[in-house]
């Protein structure tokens, strides 16, 4: 599957009326229940991460990545080119040995 398809099949479920401001929202609070899912592995289960906790928190990266694609289509954008040009990005800091560090313009 590809990013399109995905952005395609994703957006016929959504079902809110704030436009950009939901999804974003949406996002943070998925992304939290991601690293929340890790910090109980880190200190209820000593840094191991099961096949069951794995799945837990791939179902919570599958929200994610369903409310990156609905903010993403109410900006108008391509999950494809997103990801592109973030790896334009990516590969441009690590030819320039710039990929540690901080600052969006290095």
């Amino acid at each position: 599957m590809t990013f399109e398809e995905y952005q395609t099949q994703a957006i016929k479920t959504a079902i809110y009326k704030d436009k950009v401001v939901y999804p974003a929202l949406g996002l943070v609070n998925e992304a939290g229940e991601v690293a929340g899912k890790v910090k109980k592995v880190l200190r209820d289960s000593d840094r191991n991460f099961s096949p069951e906790k794995r799945e837990e928190i791939a179902d919570e990266m599958g929200d994610v990545l369903w409310y990156l694609a609905a903010l993403a289509m109410d900006l108008n954008l391509d999950l494809e080119q997103i990801a592109q040009r973030n790896l334009n990005k990516l590969n441009s800091r690590m030819a320039r040995g710039v990929l540690g560090g901080s600052g969006d313009n290095r």
